[in-house]
């Protein structure tokens, strides 16, 4: 706990106060919260997170446990109260949420969740899919729709492990042998210059060209011209 508030709140002791009391006082102003006043101003500065905690469960339980208390006029403290209160046992299973996200199907029938990679059956490449996961659970499964396709063990995170089930293996091999043929290859392709009537339709794209044999004729008069004038232009301004 004390590891987790200070990195969210390095310079803010306020909060910090507010989060770290196990046993509080009644409401008063932080300023004045015995742990911040018998604790936390004699805290070693050279300590880390994960040493700081320690030294607060000991002192939690050698000074916070140890506060007298009155109840039904008899004198106890607050660590026996607390031993005292009828508390429910934590719960054998984490809360029943499920995590689900959306994944596209490979062209090796493979869907990736989390570091590694689950089979569908062979057909569904570029198909999306869904692959749901329910806390605490040993199974995910992938559905497109209300259809689930496969349920696979999970994996743990990132172990890059490819889960095949054994029907997808099997199907893709059929799949694959199905598409196999013993006909002859596709001949190499050959590559042939274009034709008369192509190159007369190409011209007729691009616009009309000289036809073969004439040259265009550059007159340089007008280049001559131009310069003139931009050099006439040039002396006007200067």
């Amino acid at each position: 706990m004390l590891a987790e508030t200070t990195n969210a709140f390095p310079d803010n002791k306020n909060r910090l106060f507010r989060t770290l009391g196990q046993h509080r006082p009644p409401p008063r102003r932080v300023r004045h919260h015995s742990l911040a006043q018998r604790w936390w101003r004699t805290l070693p500065d050279a300590l880390s997170p994960t040493q700081a905690q320690a030294h607060l469960d000991a002192f939690c339980a050698r000074v916070g446990d140890s506060r007298r208390r009155m109840r039904a006029g008899e004198a106890t403290t607050v660590g026996a109260l607390a031993e005292a209160e009828p508390l429910r046992p934590p719960p054998a299973l984490p809360y029943p949420a499920t995590v689900a996200v959306t994944r596209t199907v490979s062209a090796q029938a493979l869907v990736a969740y989390r570091g590694n990679r689950y089979s569908v059956p062979p057909g569904l490449a570029g198909t999306t899919v869904q692959v749901a996961h329910r806390l605490g659970a040993a199974t995910l499964d992938i559905a497109a729709g209300a259809v689930v396709l496969a349920r696979h063990h999970r994996e743990p995170d990132g172990a890059g492990a490819i889960v095949r089930d054994t029907g997808h293996v099997v199907a893709l091999e059929k799949a694959v042998l199905a598409a196999f043929t013993d006909r002859a290859p596709c001949r190499a392709k050959v590559r042939r210059p274009p034709s008369a009537a192509a190159l007369a339709e190409a011209d007729r794209l691009r616009g009309a060209r000289p036809a073969p044999g004439e040259h265009v004729v550059v007159d340089l008069a007008q280049y001559v011209a131009a310069t003139t004038a931009d050099r006439d232009a040039t002396e006007e301004q200067s």
